[in-house]
C-alpha cells in the first residue's frame, strides 16, 4: 500500500460566508489534481470556522465573575476565559497560562480549542471558535465536493492539538464524514494466532496528523490537503465516536 499527501494551492483567505466545498473544488482544478474514490480530503478547521461565522469581537464579550476569578489564576483576558466557558462543560486542569476544559462536542482541549492565531485583527482583537457541528460541516461538504467530482470521497476536519505528557502537536479530527473514524481489530488474530482484546486504532486522527504534515501550522497558506492510498473501510462516520465516555475516563 502507498500513501499520497497532496497539499491543494491557490486557496484563498477565507472569510465569512465563504462556501468552502466550491473554493476547494476550484483549488484542485488548480492544483491539476482530480480526485479518486476513496480519497479523503482533509481541511483544516480554522478556514470552516471562519466560514461559518465563528470568529468573535473579544471588545463584544462580558466576562462573568467566574470568568474573571478563573482569569486571575490563568494569567490569561477575561473574555476569552469566558469564551472558553461558554464553549465548555466543564474544566480539566488548570494553572498560569493553562486551561484545559471538556469541550461542548466533548473533546479535553485546551482553551475548549479558541484561537486566535492567523486571524485578522485590524478591526479589534477576535477569537476563533470551533464549528458548532463539525461532523455536519464535514458532511455538507463532502456532498457538494462528491456531487461536483463525481467521485466516492471523505472528509475529514481537522485540528491541531496537544497531548498530556508528549510534546508538541499532533492532528485531531473534529469532523468526520463518509469514512471510519475507528479501526477495530478486536477478535482478530495476531501474527502468531493470538485473539486482540484491546486493539483499536483512531484511524481519523492517523489521517488528520499526516495530513498536518502538509498542512502546516503558520504562513504556509495550504489549509487543505487531499490522502490517497488508505482503504475506506466503512462509512460509520461522525467523530464523536472515538471520545472516550466519561465513565471510562481514568484521568478527570
Amino acid at each position: 500500500m502507498s500513501v499520497q499527501l497532496l497539499p491543494l494551492r491557490g486557496i484563498p483567505l477565507i472569510r465569512a460566508g465563504t462556501d468552502v466545498a466550491s473554493i476547494i473544488i476550484e483549488s484542485l482544478k488548480f492544483s491539476d489534481i482530480a480526485l479518486q474514490d476513496q480519497d479523503i480530503v482533509v481541511i483544516a478547521q480554522k478556514i470552516v470556522s471562519k466560514a461559518e461565522h465563528r470568529s468573535v469581537l473579544l471588545a463584544e464579550i462580558t466576562p462573568s465573575p467566574k470568568a474573571r476569578e478563573l482569569a486571575l489564576k490563568t494569567d490569561k483576558d477575561p473574555r476569552l476565559v469566558e469564551l472558553i466557558l461558554q464553549e465548555s462543560i466543564g474544566i480539566v486542569r488548570q494553572k498560569r497560562g493553562v486551561l484545559i476544559t471538556r469541550h461542548r462536542l466533548g473533546f479535553v482541549v485546551a482553551n475548549a480549542g479558541i484561537d486566535q492565531s492567523n486571524i485578522d485583527h485590524s478591526e479589534g482583537e477576535q477569537a476563533l471558535l470551533l464549528p458548532r457541528d463539525p461532523d455536519r460541516s464535514a458532511s455538507r461538504i463532502r456532498q457538494k465536493i462528491a456531487a461536483c467530482t463525481k467521485s466516492d470521497i471523505a472528509v475529514i476536519i481537522c485540528d491541531s492539538v496537544n497531548r498530556p505528557w508528549r510534546l508538541g502537536s499532533v492532528g485531531m479530527a473534529i469532523g468526520v464524514a463518509h469514512t471510519a473514524v475507528l479501526d477495530d481489530r478486536r477478535g482478530t488474530p495476531d501474527l502468531y494466532g493470538r485473539e486482540l482484546h484491546v486493539t483499536v486504532s483512531n484511524r481519523a486522527d492517523s489521517i488528520a496528523t499526516a495530513a498536518l504534515l502538509v498542512l502546516g501550522e503558520t504562513d504556509e497558506k495550504v489549509p487543505v490537503a487531499v490522502v490517497r492510498g488508505l482503504p475506506k473501510l466503512s462509512e460509520e462516520d461522525g467523530a464523536y465516536r472515538a471520545i472516550r465516555p466519561l465513565e471510562d475516563d481514568l484521568f478527570q
